[in-house]
Order: C-alpha cells, then structure tokens, then sequence
C-alpha cells in the first residue's frame, strides 16, 4: 500500500513568530497528529555556521534522520536537512522536512526496518507539486544495511560492548532508563550505530528502537536514541541521558554485560551473520548462551564470561548440538592456550562435562576430563564437579594420570603446609580417578584431616559446611579412606566429644556398618537423647553410654566421651557425680581421666551456697564424703590447690561428725592457704565447722586454747557470728551447763592478743547475760555451782560479781524509772 508522506519547511526570513509550516500532508494525517509530529521534525543548524555557507559547508552540515512512536500507535520516519534560501537575497540557510507516516500494523515497502532507509535516495529537499501531494511509495536503500558496517564496527571497537549493551536496555519496552546518547561528529555515524544495533537485535528489539541521528536539545527528545555533536555532549550528560563519547578518548573500564561483550566480539572478527545463527538456537533473546556457542563454534575467541556462557547453556541442553558443533565447542573451551579461566567458568565446564558424559563418544570429553582434572590439582578450585572414573580409562587418562600423580602425591604428604578440608579431598578425589596409589600417605593424610574437619565446620555459618557434599561422595567412593578417617575422628573423640558431635549434627557421616566406632556412635546419639530425656543428665549418660556398645571397664575412655558430651560446659552435681565415681573403678576414672570431673563436682557443690544461719546447704555433707572418697581412690593424681579444698571439705566432714586428728583451727589456716584462690563459700563453710565444734560442749580444751591464742581475725570473727545464732542463744537459756562452759571460755583469756577480748567481753554481754537473765533461780544457781566445780572457787565468785552486776543493774534501773515516774 502506498503510505502518507508529510512535508514541513522552515519560516522564511521575515515570517515572524513562526518555526515553520506544513507545505504538503498526505491523506490520513489528522490535525492532531500534525501538532505531534510538528516538534519532531523542526531541525536546529549546530553552531559555528557561517550565514552564508558554501555549497560543501551546506553539504557537511548533518541531517536528522529519525523513526519515532506516535500516541495514537502509528509511527514516523523522517528526514531534516538543510537546504539553502532560495528566496530573498538566495544566500540564507532553511531545512526541509520529509516524513512517512506509518499506520499502525503497517510496515515500511519491503517490510524494511525504518533504519534500512536513512540512505534511500527519495528523500527530498523540496516540496513536490501541489498542495497535497499524492501518496508516494518509498523503496529500500540501495542497499543492505549492513554494507560497511564491519568496518564502522572494527573502528568502534572500544565503546562497542557498552553502546551495545545501552541499546538492549533501550530496545526493551519495560525498560525505565534514561535515552541513549550516542556523541558522533558525524550523524551518518550515528545511523551506522543504529544500523549495527538492527543486525545484532532482534527484529521485535529493534523495532522498538525510536531514535534520531541528529539533535541539538537532547534532553528534550521523544525518541530512546539521539545522536549529538561532541559540542553538545555535556548538555545530554546534564540531561541525565546516558552519554558515549564515541568521538573523544577510549573509554576506561568494560561492561558486565556478557551478550553485549560476546556482541561485540562477534562484530570485531567481521561475522554478523552469526546474529542470526545464533537466534535460531533455544534460549532468551538476549542470553549468552547461545550466541556465545555459535561465536566458539566459528573459532571466535571469548573471554572467560563468554566461555562460561557457553558451557552453562550447553549443559543445560545437550541435544540441541549435533555433534559437530559440540566438538567445536568442548575444542574451544578446553583449549590448552587459554590461562584466563575463572572458578565460574570451571563450574560450568563441569556441568557440560557431566551432560555430556555418556551421550558422547568418550573421545569427544576427553579433553573436558583432562582439563577439570587439571584444575582441580593445580588451580585449587575444591568445588569441580569430577568426571567419573571410567572417563581416564583410555590413553588420555594414563598421560594425564603420568603428569599429575606425582603432584599429588607430593602435596598430599607434605605435612609443613595448611592445606584446607576441600583441597585434600579434592586431591584424594582426583588421584583415585587418575588410579593414582596413596596408600602409603593415607594414614598420615586422615590424621590431618579428621581435625580440620571440625576446626573449619566450627567456624561455618549455620547449615553443612561447605566441604560437606565433596566429603561424603569421597566417603561413599572410597572404602578405605571411610575407614581410615572414620577411626581417626573417632580416637580424637574423647579429646573434644562437644565438638565432635556438633560436626556431626551437620555432617551425617556414614559410620553404621561394622567398625565398633564407639565414641563416634555416642556423639551421633547424645542430640536425640538430650532432647527425649530433657535435664535429666544421669539419664542422658546411661543412654549414652550404652550407644557405646562398650565398658567402661574394658575401654575407660568412654567414660571421658560420655562425661564431656552430657556436661560439657558444666560440672556435674554431687549426685551425678557419686553415679560417675560408683559406675566404674578408680583405674577406669585415672585413664579416661574423669576423675578431674569429679574433682570439679565435689569443689562446684562445696560453694553452692549457704545457709541464712551460716550453716553449709544442702548437700555440702554429701560433697564432703565425695571428696573423702576421691582423696583415698586417687592420692597421685589430686594435687595443689585442688587437693587442699577437698583437703578442708574432708576436714569439714571430720569436724561434724567424726574426731579429726588434733590442730583443727592450725589445719583451717594451712589448708585455706593451699587452697587459695579458695572459693569464699568454702572458706566459710570450714570456718563455720571449726567455730560450730569449738562452741561444742565436748570441744578439747587445747583445740580451744590454740584457736584463742591463735589470733586468727577471720576465724574468730566466724566464732562470734555463730556464738550469736539463735541455736547457741536457746542453748543458754535451757542448758545451765553449757552456759557455765560458756561462761568459763569467754573469761578465760583475758591477754590473748587483741581480737579474742573485745568479741568474748561483747559476747559476754550480749548473748551470755540476756540468757541468764532469763533463768530461773535455781538454773541460775546451777550455773554457778556448775563454775565452782569445773574451775575454782575464784571462778565462782567471778560468776557472782558478774551477774550481781547484772542485778544491781536492773535493780538501778528499776528505781531510776519509779523516780521518773513520781
């Protein structure tokens, strides 16, 4: 059909207050659409031109070719130039716009792409006959677009990726960006940018493409391209457009696009019909993939990205190669003069070998294999996905296998180096592929890495650590380093069990066949006991113990493995720990070195915490006789402070309930002094026995007098704090005896140095007299008979005076109130 042109000059010097005017529109072109299109085709001479310009000046000046969306759906293109004024003096310069509008749904002849007829030669300077002139068609160009364009290309080269890229972005109707600024000297360049972006996008893509080659206010145009001059360029930067300075400096820095890099590349080795092969090949329009195969494919060179690409797009599709292209293409990504690779590009080549193992002749993956390999002893890269084994049958495993055995052995025994988790089970992967024989460094080997497994797993983020599932398939491959390392963690188990087992919370190692591996079997269980059986501890440790399979008679480092699993950061209690001391012998105990667990126990209960009296708490007695008990079975191994505590726990024992051998409050001093740092809670509880037997009616005198004369401060000061609970107070009022023994011991030692006096006088008066005082005549007399027999006679007389003062004092006060009162 022939379509709808539009003509539009410029005002004639003279014609005030007017741009131009329409001189010619074809049929269809509403008013509406004219005031649209009006601000689309004006043109704006660049600066410098002379205002009466030669005929090669008018020639050089540029043109605004442009294809533009209008809102009603249909589109324009156009063409400004500038013509010389005809009119008046002849010497002036106007432009000429010449436009086809074309109606939704409606393509140029030829079904041409709008940017196929910026070189057509029926576009005209001048308005034709008429004042509506007859719809005219419009043929294609001379010829194809692509003529020159390799070379506009080539040129180009350094800004190629990234303009590329910008027209992809701007190509794409969900695109938000800002335009595209393309800085050219020349606007026929400009075309041939947009000439480029027609061969190398999709025809939907470049279809969308609105631009104009030529425009002095970039800021302002409607169209998602526009070409300016290098004089306009900060104007478009100012603008927010995206600008590429394609006629100043290259630029610095490349694109992360990988289709706009493998684009350009393409564009550089002069192959742009490998646009088209390529969008026959299955995939997203603008992906990598399959235009970074088709470039390997013809011998293009890529960089990693592409590379990567490629493998990544061909793993994922296997069959849509034959089998033609799929040796060019594992040639090109396995070729031995590439040193660029990244990790991501052995990912993938991973994954390609992979999909295609099997359904290739081994021939073909054979250098796939090779290279992996390669990599994975010495690029270090610990997450390849290996070949199988049966890929190194041929010729080309043994001259792999020839050059890279003795690497790795060599590494694997080197034993200087921190070699981490994944890196030695790579290597031992590899040399099993490669038939390589380590057994004579396995042992070695899985000593060093049954450690390392739980340092680096212990310092991981939540989840399996990330050497994990190369570790298990290793472990599932390779019977004898499962065995080997599988003993290995666990002879270190009952160093660490803690850890031991939280590894293998993460890490569900395959240990249920027929090795004993008890400590590994009680790591693996302690979680589900622990969470079935809650706080209860002692029951945790029996079904533990059990998952062993084993004594504690017959293998005593279950015992440290079962005690460190179930109180791990903790001691037991005094309970617990008289279950560990009783479940096996004190052999037992001093091999698997428990016993300092249940040194901790015994030490953790004797300061628990005291009473409101100042009596032990709780359990204290118990923890007394667990110390007795350790002190008799392991009199080699208890040593230093620790030894002293449960030294004056035992003595704590003795003091309450047995005859501790002479020295008590002598025995009190050393003992805490051995133990120090001593606990103040335990420090207090073996003051508290000692004053408590001293305060005893049955004490030994010389027990008494060294404690006196000892001048012990803190002793005595734990002496009167007793003396003044109400259990002493209750014994005074209702014992007249033991008020007597208490009479006769406070006023015994009048001279013994300077801490006894004050506290015995004080007692004297504050807990003695009001005890008395509440006596009965005859108790009172009692007491006195009671010190007239157990001292002298002097002693009995002291009493008297002592509490005559006392009445006399009431008395005093009795009368002095009668007074007050009258």
């Amino acid at each position: 059909m022939s379509l709808a042109q539009v003509h539009y000059t410029s005002a004639a010097p003279g014609d005030e207050g007017t741009a131009g005017r329409f001189t010619a529109v074809g049929p269809g072109v509403s008013g509406a659409l004219l005031a649209e299109i009006e601000p689309l085709v004006r043109y704006e001479l660049p600066g410098g031109v002379p205002e009466r310009p030669s005929d090669g000046e008018l020639r050089s000046l540029p043109q605004a070719f442009g294809y533009f969306a209008l809102s009603d759906g249909s589109r324009l293109v156009a063409r400004s130039a500038p013509v010389r004024d005809t009119g008046g003096t002849g010497a002036g310069v106007r432009f000429h716009a010449h436009a086809v509008h074309l109606p939704p749904g409606v393509p140029l002849p030829g079904d041409r792409l709008p940017v196929e007829a910026w070189r057509s030669p029926h576009w005209v300077a001048v308005t034709p006959g008429g004042a509506t002139p007859d719809p005219l068609a419009l043929p294609p160009g001379p010829a194809a677009v692509s003529e020159g364009l390799d070379d506009f290309a080539v040129s180009r080269g350094p800004w190629l990726a990234a303009v590329l890229a910008d027209l992809r972005r701007a190509s794409d109707a969900e695109a938000a960006g800002p335009p595209v600024a393309l800085v050219e000297r020349q606007c026929a360049d400009v075309a041939r940018w947009l000439g480029l972006a027609s061969v190398t996008l999709p025809r939907e893509s470049a279809e969308r493409l609105t631009f104009t080659t030529y425009t002095r206010r970039p800021g302002s145009s409607a169209s998602r391209v526009v070409g300016v001059g290098p004089e306009d360029a900060g104007a478009a930067r100012a603008a927010g457009l995206r600008v590429h300075e394609c006629a100043g400096p290259a630029p610095v820095g490349s694109t992360e696009d990988v289709w706009a890099t493998t684009a350009a590349r393409v564009w550089r080795s002069r192959s742009p019909e490998l646009f088209r092969e390529a969008r026959e090949l299955p995939g997203e329009p603008f992906a990598a993939g399959p235009l970074a195969v088709t470039a390997l494919c013809a011998g293009i060179v890529l960089g990693p990205d592409g590379r990567a690409a490629a493998a990544g797009w061909a793993a994922d599709r296997p069959y849509a190669l034959d089998a033609r292209h799929t040796g060019r293409l594992v040639e090109a990504i396995a070729s031995p003069g590439i040193d660029d690779r990244t990790a991501a590009e052995f990912d993938a080549a991973g994954r390609l070998f992979g999909a295609l193992e099997g359904r290739c002749p081994a021939s073909v993956t054979a250098p796939l294999a090779a290279m992996l390999v390669t990599e994975a002893v010495r690029g270090g890269n610990g997450s390849l996905e290996l070949p199988r084994r049966d890929a190194f049958a041929g010729p080309e495993g043994a001259e792999v296998a020839e050059r890279l055995g003795p690497e790795i052995l060599t590494e694997l025994a080197d034993t200087a180096g921190s070699r981490s988790v994944a890196r030695t089970v790579q290597l031992l992967r590899v040399a099993r592929l490669l038939g390589v024989d380590g057994t004579e460094s396995l042992p070695g080997v899985v000593d060093r890495l049954a450690p390392a497994l739980l340092a680096e797993a212990s310092v991981a983020q939540e989840g399996p650590p990330g050497f994990a599932p190369a570790l298990l398939e290793l472990l599932d491959e390779q019977f004898e380093v499962r065995t080997a390392l599988l003993g290995a963690l666990d002879r270190i188990a009952p160093q660490d069990p803690g850890a031991v087992a939280r590894f293998l919370e993460r890490v569900a190692l395959p240990f249920t066949g027929t090795q004993a591996l008890p400590h590994l079997r009680m790591c693996a269980e302690v979680p589900e006991a622990m969470a079935t059986l809650g706080g209860d501890r002692a029951a945790v440790w029996h079904r533990v113990l059990r998952a062993a399979g084993l004594s504690p008679f017959a293998e005593p480092l279950v015992l440290r493995t079962a005690v460190g699993l179930v109180w791990e950061d903790r001691a037991p209690t005094v309970e617990e720990a008289r279950l560990l001391l009783d479940a096996a012998t004190s052999d037992s105990h001093r091999v698997a070195g428990t016993w300092a667990r249940l040194v901790d126990a015994a030490l953790s209960t004797s300061t628990a915490g005291t009473s409101a009296t100042g009596t032990s708490a709780t359990g204290t007695d118990e923890a007394a006789r667990l110390a007795h008990d350790l002190l008799r079975g392991f009199p080699g191994e208890i040593g230093g402070r620790e030894r002293a505590g449960l030294l004056l726990l035992d003595l704590v024992r003795e003091l309450r309930t047995g005859a501790p051998e002479p020295g008590w409050a002598e025995r009190v001093r050393t003992l805490c002094a051995q133990a120090e740092p001593v606990e103040p809670a335990l420090r207090e509880r073996a003051h508290a026995a000692l004053v408590e037997r001293l305060l005893a009616p049955d004490r030994p005198g010389a027990e008494l007098y060294d404690f006196v004369h000892g001048a012990d401060a803190e002793l005595i000061a734990a002496y009167d704090r007793t003396a003044r609970t109400e259990a002493v107070r209750t014994r005074l009022r209702t014992q007249p005896a033991y008020a007597a023994d208490c009479f006769t011991v406070w006023t015994a030692h009048p001279h013994a140095g300077r801490a006894w006096p004050p506290v015995a006088a004080a007692l004297l008066d504050d807990v003695l007299r009001p005890a008395v005082r509440g006596m009965s005549a005859e108790d009172v007399a009692e007491v006195e008979a009671t010190v007239g027999r157990t001292g002298s006679s002097g002693r009995a007389d002291a009493f008297r005076d002592w509490n005559r003062s006392s009445t006399l004092g009431r008395l005093g006060r009795r009368i002095a109130g009668r007074v007050r009162r009258g």
